[in-house]
């Protein structure tokens, strides 16, 4: 017991700053993997590797030849599987950590022009939804969507309720497909988003809604689904659709986010320029 307390003590006494710094560091890169990957199929497999890490050594301690091999096989081939098969969850994840602070971003930063433009979104969705008319808006935040804008028609025109409306009205060139929405303007119609895998969907939920859940889990955009069938509106942020929104609930969310996305941009703004402040100040010494 006391060789144990030893031990303990003259470990403690030769941790340093950079080895406290260091373990911090690894615990809070374990965190934000798991925040990422916590409520998806991802967190089921990670379960099931650990479980196999631990049965790997006691394999081998109990002499079982057989099913230490077994495992030792799975466990490599698994990894090569895993960036396979959990490739839109990597995706997202690097994308996530690929939204460096000093990437330069406009999202709406005065106060009423950000309630025009939501008042104007809203107004569009609550009549296309009054009138059963499917729709799909995305408004882009900080992850841009180029690839998306370049699969439908470009119009960059002013956000207004009328032109939304009109974009989806039935049988017309633009309404089977999703109008991007970008501060201000509306950038493109009839774009083609990604369709998420996720088995664990309501099976009533269409094509529409799988869409706009698959954007959302590779993007930071908010989504905004109208229903054809019944008119209800929906929102898919983060890989997750919430449903049921009436025009005040879906105003009050609209603002909260872009206010949100706002002071993010703000710091990260001010952080570039802190940086690029300080390179012409070693370029001119």
């Amino acid at each position: 017991m006391q060789e144990i307390s030893t031990i303990l003590i003259n470990t403690i006494k030769n941790i340093s700053i950079s080895s406290i710094l260091d373990i911090l560091v690894v615990a809070y890169i374990f965190y934000k993997g798991y925040s990422l990957i916590k409520e998806t199929r991802a967190e089921q497999l990670l379960k099931g590797i650990i479980l196999m890490i631990i049965l790997i050594p006691i394999s081998y301690i109990l002499k079982l030849e057989v099913l230490n091999f077994i495992l030792n096989k799975t466990l490599t081939i698994g990894l090569l599987s895993v960036v396979i098969i959990f490739q839109p969850e990597i995706r997202r994840a690097l994308e996530h950590i690929g939204r460096s602070a000093f990437e330069e971003i406009h999202i709406i930063q005065d106060a009423e022009k950000r309630n025009i433009t939501v008042n104007e979104i809203v107004n569009a969705v609550c009549n296309l939804a009054e009138s059963k008319t499917g729709a799909l808006i995305v408004i882009e935040q900080v992850t841009r969507l180029g690839d998306v804008l370049n699969s439908g028609t470009i119009l960059d025109a002013n956000v207004t309720s009328n032109l939304l409306e009109n974009i989806f009205v039935v049988n017309t060139p633009l309404h089977d497909g999703a109008t991007i929405i970008r501060n201000d303007r509306i950038l493109a119609s009839g774009c083609v988003l990604p369709l998420t895998n996720n088995n664990n969907i309501n099976k009533k939920l269409g094509t529409r809604h799988r869409a706009g859940i698959g954007l959302s889990e590779i993007s930071d955009a908010i989504v905004i689904i109208v229903s054809e069938e019944t008119g209800v509106i929906s929102l898919a942020i983060n890989g997750r659709l919430t449903r049921n929104y009436n025009k005040e609930k879906l105003r009050i969310v609209l603002l909260k986010m872009l206010q949100h996305s706002d002071k993010k941009n703000v710091k990260f703004k001010s952080a570039g320029e802190k940086v690029k402040v300080w390179i012409k100040r070693k370029k001119i010494r």
